[in-house]
């Protein structure tokens, strides 16, 4: 699992997994913020309260996860699997063309945090 170099989107795309730290670096996008200018809806909405206390079955599993099909889940309890094993509780705020940000829950409190749509196996959404 690699980390976005250089403290953003090279070329605009991602090239790694895991933004590092939980978060963007040096400001996140080149220019800083996201395009546009902050954050969708002008300021950083994160959950108030902690995600359900259950793990969802995992459904059938997608061929590729793509910013259409995730970006459903925005501002909502989403469970996710990665490719490497790794499962977790994520909360979406932003989804670009390759990759989606939000807030992971950590077993105890919220983080902001960033991830690669290729390195996605599957999500659920409540």
């Amino acid at each position: 699992m690699g980390f976005f170099p250089g403290g953003g989107f090279p070329g605009g795309g991602a090239t790694g997994g895991v933004f590092p730290g939980g978060g963007f670096p040096g400001g996140g996008f080149p220019g800083g913020g996201f395009p546009g200018g902050g954050f969708p809806g002008g300021q950083m909405q994160g959950p108030t309260a902690p995600p359900p206390q259950f793990v969802p079955q995992m459904s059938a599993q997608p061929f590729a996860v793509d910013p259409g099909g995730i970006r459903r889940c925005l501002y909502r309890n989403t469970y996710v699997w990665l490719v490497n094993g790794q499962q977790f509780w994520f909360f979406p705020t932003f989804v670009g063309p390759n990759s989606v940000a939000g807030y992971r829950w950590f077993g105890f409190r919220w983080s902001y945090f960033g991830i690669d749509l290729r390195i996605i196996r599957s999500f659920t959404c409540f």
